[in-house]
């Protein structure tokens, strides 16, 4: 359904290492820069990136807005939670575990990156790939 998620940060070095890190436990390369500066990852079916805002403009997270991240376990989801937070980033919500909800069961972690983008790991066991 999503082509690529990019998002916005004040500091491009900080948020890099701190995806390199939580995407590196996820098995992804390195993210590399385009001629702009941008910061790329590339996953199959999409990429994520990260840029400073284009109008000049401080960036800031959305309040209410979250970005999932699909997990192939509960396991998968709590390395990368962890790689994430010893890069920098910061915990919320509740602490990585098991909710019911509308889809079923879920395995679910939570994280802010450094810039305040709020993220999730989400592992659907009847739709884990």
């Amino acid at each position: 359904m999503f082509s690529h998620v990019m998002v916005g940060t004040n500091d491009l070095n900080m948020s890099r290492s701190f995806y390199d890190a939580a995407f590196g436990a996820l098995g992804l390369s390195p993210g590399f820069p385009d001629e702009k500066g941008r910061i790329f990852w590339m996953a199959p079916g999409g990429f994520f990136a990260i840029t400073k805002p284009i109008n000049g403009e401080d960036a800031c997270h959305a309040n209410g807005g979250t970005i999932g991240f699909a997990m192939t376990s509960p396991e998968q989801a709590d390395s990368w939670h962890s790689a994430g937070i010893a890069a920098g980033g910061a915990s919320c919500e509740d602490p990585p575990g098991w909710r019911e909800g509308g889809f079923g069961p879920m395995y679910l972690a939570y994280l802010r990156d450094p810039a305040g983008n709020k993220l999730c790991g989400v592992h659907i066991p009847q739709r884990a790939t």
